[in-house]
């Protein structure tokens, strides 16, 4: 059997995270600019499936560490398949930081399954890659809302209400988007689990304020395929405000915010889980350069340019 070779995108959460966890809807993009890739090679007989990567630092057989989500992976798109482990070497590279928002376990268990199963003669579709992949964010984040594993396995803007089919939308004109990293891991599963203790012992006033986050959402998606921009911001703004009140911003990423903001941001937000991780930047092309020094000077360690399409 020949080589295979697949890859997955990074994801950022535009509008709705967290509120997407109780029905509300949110709006995701890929970005292509990191990437995680996996590749699949022959190796000799009886050797089984070995799982590997210099920068996770891990090397797994599929039958010594049957709890890993990598090897749960593999596992699941053998038995979604019907086919028996392959001798074979699965190499794994990812560009995605850890633990930022942007959607990295997401991306890495998709580029395995893909490459996996291209491998074997019988890749996945888009809508079966992602239901695999969101059984492994479970393991990952417990009570997963399905939107990075969708955003990722689909490469394209997506509108996502959960337990409904997503979305896919269109961009009506692009937009410039910085992704600063404050260099404080976000554990979505922590976020998560705060905010569903802090809706159990409140329930009236966080659906209220979920229910605010997916209006702002529903508005955002209007405005992205209107190619409205200067509508943007300003939602970007409310909904950053939301999420302080839910209890997911943190020092670090208001002293960012505050740094885009005084530099001619036009709206601003927190993305993902919140608490660290990153905030994202809307900024007209000839600002970027001045955000991103600021963002620096604020303490940013990781600044990724994308443009929305």
């Amino acid at each position: 059997m020949t080589s295979y070779t697949a890859t997955a995108p990074g994801k950022i959460i535009l509008f709705g995270e967290h509120a997407v966890v109780y029905g509300q809807p949110a709006l995701a993009v890929p970005v292509h600019k990191v990437q995680a890739s996996a590749m699949v090679t022959p190796c000799p007989e009886n050797s089984g499936l070995i799982i590997e990567s210099s920068s996770l630092n891990l090397r797994l057989a599929l039958a010594e560490a049957a709890t890993h989500a990598l090897v749960v992976t593999a596992q699941l798109v053998l038995e979604k398949l019907k086919e028996p482990e392959p001798d074979a070497l699965i190499t794994i590279q990812s560009t995605i930081p850890i633990a930022g928002g942007l959607g990295s376990g997401a991306a890495v268990s998709a580029a395995l399954a893909r490459a996996l199963s291209g491998y074997l003669g019988h890749p996945l579709d888009p809508a079966d890659l992602s239901a695999l992949v969101y059984e492994i964010e479970k393991l990952h984040h417990g009570t997963p809302s399905g939107i990075d594993n969708t955003v990722v396995c689909y490469g394209q803007p997506v509108y996502f209400v959960r337990d409904t089919p997503p979305e896919v939308f269109r961009v009506g004109k692009p937009f410039h988007l910085l992704i600063a990293d404050t260099g404080v891991a976000s554990l979505t599963h922590i976020a998560v689990g705060g905010v569903r203790e802090r809706w159990q012992s409140a329930p009236q006033k966080y659906t209220a304020l979920f229910a605010d986050i997916g209006q702002i959402a529903r508005q955002a998606r209007e405005a992205i395929e209107t190619g409205n921009i200067a509508a943007i911001g300003p939602l970007m703004t409310n909904n950053q405000s939301l999420l302080r009140r839910i209890g997911v911003s943190s020092d670090e990423i208001e002293r960012l915010i505050e740094a885009a903001e005084q530099a001619g941001a036009e709206g601003t937000k927190l993305s993902g889980g919140g608490i660290g991780g990153n905030v994202i930047v809307l900024a007209a092309p000839e600002h970027t350069e001045r955000i991103s020094e600021a963002l620096r000077q604020a303490g940013a360690v990781r600044i990724i340019h994308t443009l929305v399409t």
